[in-house]
């Protein structure tokens, strides 16, 4: 059986209001979600309040989704807006990261090297600029297209071609002299 599409499920959920529908698609986007919106507001906790506040607003129908564009982008630029308007509000810039637990012994060392990789990534990304690091996030963690993650950052196509390609040539800068250096970007 083919997996619905989120618009499919979104639409009937404004139309019938079952919560199952609403589950499915929080369930469907709220870890990478937390971690787009993690890169705005550096907070775990505030990430996760911010998603679920986005999943509020489209549950409330506070934000008309027109089908210009996939649910998924406009979810990402509804949880942006929600970011920035956060950021204004409390000004707060660092944060504290979670740490990812393994849940079997032998995967633990594994797991442990994954993470210590991945926190090396998600440091260096920090670092960049938060165009070249969302344009970055968006293309390679979550799989949108280009021209999905120019409507999330209010972009044109070019623009996000060359975010892109900047922020790897910084990416690669920083990394240089890693164990990331030499990985596929």
């Amino acid at each position: 059986m083919d997996r619905e599409t989120d618009e499919i499920i979104y639409s009937r959920f404004l139309k019938d209001g079952k919560s199952d529908d609403l589950r499915q698609l929080l369930e469907r986007h709220r870890e990478s979600l937390t971690l787009f919106i993690y890169g705005f507001v550096r907070n775990m906790e505030d990430a996760e309040d911010i998603m679920l506040n986005a999943f509020a607003v489209t549950a409330s129908g506070g934000a008309a989704f027109s089908g210009k564009s996939s649910f998924k982008t406009w979810l990402f630029g509804i949880a942006r807006n929600l970011a920035r308007k956060h950021i204004r509000k409390t000004r707060s810039i660092f944060g504290t990261a979670d740490s990812l637990e393994a849940a079997d012994v032998q995967e633990a060392e594994d797991e442990l090297l994954r993470e210590e990789s991945r926190r090396e990534l998600y440091s260096a990304m920090s670092t960049l600029p938060d165009d070249y690091r969302n344009a970055l996030y968006l293309i390679y963690f979550e799989d949108m297209s280009h021209e999905e993650v120019a409507g999330v950052m209010h972009k044109s196509v070019k623009q996000v071609y060359n975010l892109v390609f900047r922020g790897k040539q910084a990416l690669k800068k920083i990394l240089e002299g890693s164990e990331l250096e030499n990985a596929q970007y």
